[in-house]
């Protein structure tokens, strides 16, 4: 496989959950990161929307939905964490949430720019050994991110039967007998 390996994320404060997140921590789910920035209309209209069907249709066990409050614009008016905070609530966003941390240059903060991002809303989808396999800015049709993420479901390791014997083989949409 030729996947990037995912760059850690440089995040200033977590909302949402009460512990710092890291890619090592969740190792072993899929992970979908939602970059975007509470002033932008994709991300409010679509974006954020997406991100909440998808922690609502999968299991927190396999999927991992993680917001990234990227800033590169408008500092003033999205600065405020009480700001941020309001907005989630408003928006009934559940997921944790980091917020990027900013670079000394002032420009791009540190993991939008170590992501490459363009702008927001960027999805970025990070398979269980953590490596990059979409990373798409702009809208993306729930049908297409849902086969993504079932499709990078479906590469995880074999399950292991009672007696350690790989399963994998008998295993249909039905269950998976011993």
């Amino acid at each position: 496989m030729n996947a990037k390996r995912a760059e850690p994320w440089e995040v200033r404060e977590w909302l949402n959950t009460e512990h710092s997140i890291s890619l090592e921590s969740l190792c072993g789910k899929v992970i979908l990161l939602e970059a975007f920035q509470m002033l932008c209309p994709g991300c409010v209209a679509h974006a954020l929307p997406q991100a909440m069907r998808v922690r609502n249709l999968f299991s927190p066990d396999d999927v991992a939905v993680i917001g990234l409050h990227t800033v590169f614009e408008h500092h003033e008016a999205q600065g405020p964490r009480a700001a941020l905070e309001a907005f989630l609530h408003e928006y009934r966003i559940s997921f944790p949430v980091g917020i990027d941390a900013p670079s000394a240059n002032g420009r791009l903060p540190k993991t939008m720019a170590a992501y490459g991002m363009q702008g927001t809303p960027t999805t970025i989808l990070i398979d269980p050994e953590g490596h990059i396999r979409k990373h798409k800015f702009g809208r993306e049709e729930d049908l297409v991110l849902g086969a993504e993420i079932m499709a990078l479901l479906r590469e995880k390791p074999a399950v292991m039967g009672s007696e350690g014997r790989d399963t994998s083989e008998r295993c249909t949409d039905e269950g998976c007998p011993v």
